[in-house]
């Protein structure tokens, strides 16, 4: 029987994808401004990614019909996810996990009501 080990917890993984990137581009000379400005521009690939897949799930390109599946849309969304983690993170280190429980706990309030919103602490 093969007993597969836990998953690392989320953010563990994000800063170890997170600390890759920024040694990969430190070791380039990049300057870490800019490695923050090519990693937003790498998120904004891959929102569109998930467009095309939207479009391609829908066959809205007669030359190409359905050439993807809600499967292939899930993905991108996915990547997009992983893409915006690791971003705060090359950008807030290990505080961006409490950054991003405080961003969303601010919108939540705006469209959740008070008692369905998550505890603070």
């Amino acid at each position: 029987m093969n007993a597969h080990p836990p998953n690392p917890p989320l953010w563990d993984v994000i800063g170890q994808l997170s600390d890759l990137f920024t040694g990969l581009d430190s070791e380039r000379g990049i300057p870490l401004e800019q490695q923050w400005t090519l990693q937003v521009l790498k998120l904004s690939e891959e929102v569109g990614e998930a467009a095309q897949a939207v479009g391609g799930a829908l066959g809205v390109n007669p030359r190409k019909g359905q050439s993807h599946t809600w499967h292939h849309v899930q993905e991108e969304v996915a990547d997009t996810a992983i893409t915006s983690l690791v971003t705060l993170h090359r950008m807030l280190g290990d505080e961006a996990s409490a950054f991003l429980a405080a961003v969303l706990a601010e919108k939540s309030a705006r469209f959740l009501p008070r008692s369905n919103c998550a505890e603070e602490g």
